[in-house]
């Protein structure tokens, strides 16, 4: 296992500088500038188009991860493994993703300075526009039991609706509850009482099949609650022993939530890797998920039920076809949400603006002024980003990031406000 470890680790480093060698204008680190933005980016025509047409007060980031790194009073839990360098892979991707959020591992100060960056970023958007903070569960066993040895971190519940409701005008939150937990309805009360706008999943790296029939009691309670899940779909990079259940991921699995009256957003809108088409039967083909999550879309049943997210969906390994056909399928952008999966975007490899104009995505002047952006606000740049995509002359329309509407519950005359979907 150390040997296998060691030699992802080694790749990992290897595929780094060999990203700086192919996007060198773009370079490897964030360089986290210092806030605010110069006069020069803060007012730049970019900017204020980007917010042209658009009702801020509707503009919350559905997919904003909150890291920690355990050090000092935080009540986050990471893997040792992260922190260990005879576990090069998990170690390196601690480290880059720290670097992306502009956070240091070895400071005791580190998950405040963390919120506070965020906060600041968020502080410069108009007024209304949020952020939605996603906590994180633990692994559990088949028995309901928590599995440290293969949880990557833990981001509890009571922390994030904490963090959120000390920042209410700029912040949301969203909780992570493993539907196998012996406590899972009491947890998911809790949180729907304390404000928590949905329910994150991330099926791989918690253990979760969301096609089994053990989670229908908390099915039930979602919809009863009327609170969306969130739930990755597609490939998800291994860390530790979860690229074993990748299986877990078909989109395909959340026929039974929406079966049953949930509504689902398909995180990433399923948009890497492959799975099996099982409404052929458990032996079916092996197809895109992708294109099991468009099948999903295009039935009618689940109009007005499911839906996706688009984070993440600029990086190097999503940029082509698949981002064209987004941007085309115009009849689908009133059930799509914008997140900006931050950190990421400023893990600065993972984003080749270089790849974006050479696919004809954004013009060359576009992405000189993102890549300078991106050093300051990794957050501005995602929805700046985004905005400016164009593919065959097609754009995301403005409901794209509009998405408060999503999250709103029905009252108790049973009707749902006015929303996006």
């Amino acid at each position: 296992m150390k040997r296998r470890q060691v030699l992802f680790g080694a790749l990992a480093l290897g595929a780094g500088f060999a990203a700086w060698k192919i996007w060198p204008e773009e370079g490897l680190l964030n360089e986290c500038r210092p806030l605010p933005l110069p006069t020069h980016l803060a007012n730049h025509d970019m900017v204020t188009s980007a917010w042209a047409g658009i009702d801020a007060s509707k503009v919350w980031d559905v997919h904003v991860h909150l890291l920690g790194t355990g050090v000092g009073n935080s009540p986050v839990w990471v893997n040792p493994a992260l922190r260990s360098v005879f576990h090069p892979f998990e170690w390196l991707h601690a480290q880059l993703y720290e670097n992306a959020a502009c956070a240091g591992a070895d400071s005791t100060t580190a998950d405040t300075d963390f919120i506070a960056r965020l906060v600041a970023l968020q502080q410069a958007r108009p007024p209304g526009a949020k952020l939605m903070l996603l906590a994180m569960d633990y692994f559990h066993d088949q028995a309901g039991n928590r599995v440290p040895a293969r949880t990557v971190f833990h981001v509890p519940n009571e922390y994030a609706a904490a963090t959120a409701a000390g920042h209410s005008s700029r912040l949301e939150w969203i909780a992570s509850i493993h539907p196998y937990r012996r406590d899972c309805l009491e947890a998911l009360d809790w949180s729907a009482r304390h404000g928590a706008r949905a329910v994150k999943w991330l099926p791989s790296i918690m253990g979760i099949d969301p096609a089994s029939p053990r989670c229908d009691p908390f099915y039930a309670a979602l919809a009863r609650l009327d609170m969306p899940l969130i739930s990755h779909g597609g490939y998800e990079h291994p860390l530790l022993d979860s690229g074993t259940m990748q299986e877990m991921n078909n989109p395909l699995a959340l026929r039974r939530p929406l079966d049953q009256g949930v509504r689902v957003v398909v995180a990433h809108c399923a948009s890497t890797g492959t799975g099996i088409d099982t409404d052929q039967g458990v032996h079916g083909p092996e197809v895109e998920n992708f294109s099991l999550f468009a099948r999903l879309m295009d039935e009618a049943r689940y109009h007005g039920r499911l839906v996706g997210d688009i984070s993440a969906l600029t990086e190097t390994s999503r940029v082509g076809p698949l981002l064209t056909q987004l941007l085309r399928r115009r009849d689908w952008h009133a059930r799509l949400l914008n997140g900006s999966d931050y950190p990421l975007p400023g893990f600065v490899p993972e984003i080749s603006i270089s790849q974006l104009v050479i696919n004809k995505f954004i013009s060359e002047t576009q992405g000189h002024f993102l890549i300078e952006l991106r050093h300051y606000d990794p957050l501005l740049f995602d929805f700046i980003l985004k905005r400016q995509l164009v593919a065959d002359g097609a754009s995301f329309a403005p409901t794209v990031f509009e998405t408060s509407g999503f999250f709103a519950r029905r009252g108790t005359d049973g009707v749902r406000p006015a929303s996006t979907v």
